[in-house]
């Protein structure tokens, strides 16, 4: 059974919806601003990729401020046993800040359990949901595990939501990684040095063809296939030669009956970190031997917006196959050599592209992979 995309939205450090989004990202530079609502003097860095115009202050953590505009429309539209996944790596961390700052810390309101089920009461939905929490692949492996469950038979609608802020506790949590670029990260750059910490929320709606058709709903696209790996390396470096990503991909690949060459483009997790970048590399280079195409981040421009990344980057790849054109990697200076001849700090037109890879890795040697067609 297929599994298409009926609606979507997000917010990025561009602004609210995916016009703005693919604007920014076209423009080949980064939205990266210095950080003021906590202080990084002791930090490495002083840049983050930043939703503009939220409303500040208020009980609402950042995450709910971001959510609430995007799930407004949602409320009271969903059909009936409709599954809500949220992915989200520390979801309300914020709250907990708040709390440990006025000296009367308690877990309770920033649990990832709370956060769903503010999500569910916000949209008006009943009964159970899922939380996927998967490191920086979370929203990546909820659409894998979404469209896994619409495929089966066992659901015929899903709302996958994924959402991270960028908060004092996981900027320097990457400080203390020394996993910070100061210049602002440069994906696939000779001279990388680290990630930017970004923040976005989004709603991909999944649906079965069968229903979609039966209800009119416009297809944006189909999950065709998806893969997951865990390569056990490290906790936090990947493995060197790219083996467990390669796996990832083999399996979205097979799962959407396609061979490699009929992939138009690759979107890369590309977080500007050393290993990583050469990571995926290697292992696009494995895949795609016998043709190269087109690899690109888009954390450049947004900065690695955590647990939505994948989420963020599935719909940008829908984006590239609607327009013909893989965006440029912004804030690339000088391809590194490794990535000659596959990376470019130019847009791309691709004609005939109806088939893109989505990947994403995460801590602890989490890898997943998605396949999408138009």
């Amino acid at each position: 059974m297929k599994v298409v995309v009926v609606q979507q939205d997000l917010v990025t450090a561009w602004g609210r919806g995916m016009e703005a989004c693919w604007a920014g990202l076209l423009s080949g530079s980064p939205a990266f601003t210095e950080v003021t609502r906590f202080s990084t003097k002791a930090f490495q860095a002083h840049l983050a990729a930043q939703v503009p115009g939220l409303p500040e202050g208020g009980d609402a953590s950042r995450v709910m401020r971001m959510l609430t505009p995007l799930l407004a429309p949602l409320a009271g539209t969903l059909p009936e046993g409709t599954l809500i996944l949220l992915a989200t790596t520390t979801g309300e961390v914020d709250l907990l800040e708040r709390e440990m700052m006025s000296g009367a810390p308690s877990e309770d309101q920033s649990r990832l359990d709370v956060l769903l089920g503010r999500i569910q009461s916000t949209l008006g939905v009943t009964g159970p949901g899922r939380i996927i929490s998967a490191a920086c692949a979370s929203s990546s492996v909820a659409i894998a595990q979404g469209a896994a469950l619409i495929a089966s038979g066992e659901r015929d609608s899903v709302l996958v939501v994924a959402c991270d802020a960028v908060t004092e506790f996981v900027y320097a949590g990457f400080a203390s990684l020394m996993a910070l670029d100061p210049e602002g990260a440069r994906p696939f750059d000779k001279a990388r040095k680290g990630l930017t910490v970004g923040e976005a929320a989004g709603t991909v709606w999944l649906m079965s063809e069968d229903r979609a058709r039966r209800e009119n709903r416009p297809s944006l696209g189909e999950v065709a296939g998806w893969g997951m790996s865990c390569d056990a390396n490290h906790m936090t470096g990947p493995s060197r030669d790219g083996g467990g990503l390669v796996r990832a991909i083999e399996k979205a690949l097979k799962r959407a009956d396609l061979r490699p060459g009929n992939i138009g483009s690759v979107s890369a997790h590309g977080t500007g970190t050393l290993y990583n970048d050469s990571m995926e590399l290697k292992a696009f280079q494995t895949v795609f031997s016998e043709k190269r195409v087109p690899v690109y981040s888009v954390k450049g421009s947004l900065g690695h917006t955590m647990g939505a990344t994948g989420l963020i980057e599935m719909m940008v790849a829908l984006k590239s196959m609607e327009q013909q054109v893989v965006p440029p990697s912004a804030n690339l200076h000088e391809v590194d050599p490794e990535a000659v001849g596959w990376v470019s700090q130019h847009a791309v037109k691709v004609d005939g592209m109806n088939a893109v890879l989505s990947t994403n890795s995460g801590f602890g040697g989490v890898n997943a992979a998605l396949v999408l067609k138009s």
